[in-house]
């Protein structure tokens, strides 16, 4: 048996300690996003720091917890804070809790992320549907001998984000009467922001927004056959010839302002699943 299986047994113990339930659906809550736990029927929550294996998460506005519980009916874990490359970590470190989410029964994986928009009709508070990515963080999470029990050698990308999820994400849209975009979500390694060179640069090769997240999770989440849906608060307006500072605690408030719109399309599209 190899090392991260051996790992991941390991984590599944401890956690199967906590509660004995599979769950249908995971979620990963990013920067400023922590706030769909209020709507959730929480039944257990353990700190990354008691979960062997699992990183910690150092970024102030990511709380470092694993929580369990109900959301639309549905069972649920959810990470209230992900990892970064930023931060140091591996790319394995990073997806390694959405490998510990498929041995919990997972098969749909839902992704959020604060970002910024250099698509010119997106606006600050606006959320887009993540339909493909491009990866410039300079590593990939598959990189090292293949784990064939978890899944392929060479994994299909063709369809990163699962379009029956985003067909139901925009009905949910529709019923809310909330205005989503559709684009590509294009990650860098951070954690400064880019530069106007950059941002014209990443605009130029097809990106709509970027951010420094939610790819990782993505290729491991479809290496192991999960269904992905991505949503993404743009929490700055980053064009080039009107650029302007931003300083974090802003994105925070965006993001803070912009989660409901966020919340509720998430809760929808659990309760159609």
């Amino acid at each position: 048996m190899s090392e991260l299986i051996n790992k991941i047994n390991e984590t599944i113990k401890v956690l199967r300690d906590v509660t004995d339930k599979n769950y249908e659906v995971g979620i990963i809550l990013g920067t400023g996003l922590g706030g769909l736990v209020k709507d959730i029927e929480i039944e257990h929550t353990i700190d990354y720091g008691d979960i062997p294996h699992f990183p910690l998460s150092t970024v102030e506005s990511h709380h470092g917890k694993l929580i369990f519980g109900k959301l639309s009916g549905k069972n649920v874990v959810v990470m209230q804070g992900r990892f970064h490359y930023y931060e140091g970590y591996s790319m394995k470190q990073i997806t390694y809790p959405v490998r510990v989410m498929k041995f919990l029964g997972v098969n749909t994986l839902l992704l959020s992320n604060a970002c910024g928009g250099m698509n010119p009709i997106y606006r600050r508070g606006d959320l887009m549907i993540m339909n493909d990515h491009i990866n410039l963080l300079g590593d990939n999470p598959l990189i090292g001998k293949n784990e064939d029990d978890l899944g392929p050698r060479f994994p299909d990308m063709s369809e990163p984000y699962s379009q029956r999820l985003i067909a139901l994400a925009e009905d949910a849209a529709l019923k809310h009467g909330i205005k989503v975009h559709k684009g590509v979500y294009v990650a860098v390694p951070g954690p400064n922001l880019e530069t106007r060179a950059e941002y014209r640069f990443l605009r130029e090769i097809g990106a709509d927004v970027v951010g420094m997240s939610s790819i990782p999770e993505d290729i491991v989440a479809v290496h192991m056959g999960m269904e992905v849906f991505g949503l993404s608060i743009i929490t700055d307006e980053c064009f080039p010839d009107s650029l302007k500072a931003v300083v974090v605690e802003e994105i925070i408030e965006a993001a803070n302002q912009a989660e409901p719109k966020m919340t509720a399309i998430m809760k929808e599209l659990v309760n159609a699943l």
